[in-house]
């Protein structure tokens, strides 16, 4: 997945906002910084996005749907032997 870029801009913005005011003369470029390293470490992470795990979501339930009906159909057609 990509990283949302939107999400690591507003991160970087507020970590350079708490950047102590004698360091702001340096803000843009701790911006570059923070934002290079938020890049790097959400790309070394495996994260999907939101829509596609509600995706991912839907196929498993309609997945275990359709096994709980076959379970069903093979438990009519071949009960368990009485003990």
């Amino acid at each position: 997945m990509r990283p949302d870029f939107q999400t690591i801009d507003e991160i970087t913005r507020r970590l350079s906002d708490a950047v102590p005011g004698e360091l702001k003369t340096a803000r843009s470029e701790v911006e570059k910084q923070f934002r290079g390293v938020l890049e790097n470490a959400f790309n070394r992470l495996d994260l999907v996005t939101r829509e596609e795990f509600e995706i991912q979501k839907k196929v498993l339930l309609r997945t275990r749907q359709k096994l709980e009906r076959l379970e069903a159909l093979l438990e009519q057609n071949d009960p368990p032997a009485a003990e």
